[in-house]
């Protein structure tokens, strides 16, 4: 069940069904309203074009009865899905919010491009950078400085949100903060080549600029 809700014997509820089993006491049925796919069912009810097709959800991120991320994609380019999913007036997502005790739910547009959509699932906060490092599945991303705090979330839920929709494990830094890391890199690297090559900082420098990284 989703956190803090309160149900009684006897009460009519909407769930996911997880799982149906014969067990000794009898047939066995578990439900469950905090599940990605709950939500997921719950949009395809209240948004025609989902249930249609033309509209798909690419994902979904929950902490339930919390905040959630939900990316979709529209198969027809004249279709918004993020408009569709909203509906009018905040109508339908908001039936959504409802069936889940109030739950904050943002809706992202997918894109193919894992940068893109890393930038997209970060919102509301502006991204300044991103750098992709495919091999460790990782990113890190570079936020101005006053937009740290939106970016992270309170106690991490956006990052953490965004990294779970997303599949991505992601770095927040600030433009200071990847700066002095730069800087820190350089004056590494500088180093390595004057006591291997025995050259000086500018010959040093010089070839660190020039992207060399190993000897």
């Amino acid at each position: 069940m989703i956190p803090r809700e309160n149900l009684r014997q006897g009460d009519r509820i909407r769930a996911y069904i997880l799982d149906m089993r014969e067990e000794v006491r009898g047939p066995q049925i578990f439900l469950s309203r905090a599940s990605n796919d709950f939500m997921a069912k719950l949009f395809t009810q209240e948004v025609p074009e989902i249930y249609d097709g033309i509209i798909e959800i690419k994902a979904v991120a929950r902490e339930p009865g919390s905040r959630a991320k939900i990316s979709v994609l529209s198969r027809d380019t004249s279709i918004d899905p993020v408009g569709a999913c909203v509906g009018l007036r905040g109508s339908r997502v908001q039936a959504v919010v409802g069936e889940l005790q109030g739950e904050k739910i943002e809706i992202i547009p997918f894109v193919e491009d894992p940068v893109g959509f890393v930038v997209n699932a970060l919102a509301p906060a502006e991204v300044a950078k991103v750098l992709m490092d495919e091999v460790a599945n990782r990113m890190e991303v570079v936020v101005p400085d006053d937009q740290l705090s939106l970016a992270i979330g309170r106690r991490g839920q956006n990052v953490r949100l965004a990294s779970q929709l997303t599949g991505w494990y992601i770095d927040i830094l600030t433009e200071a903060e990847e700066s002095e890391k730069r800087q820190e890199e350089i004056k590494t690297r500088s180093s390595r080549f004057i006591e291997a090559l025995n050259i000086d900082d500018v010959i040093a420098h010089l070839l660190v600029a020039e992207g060399f990284v190993m000897l």
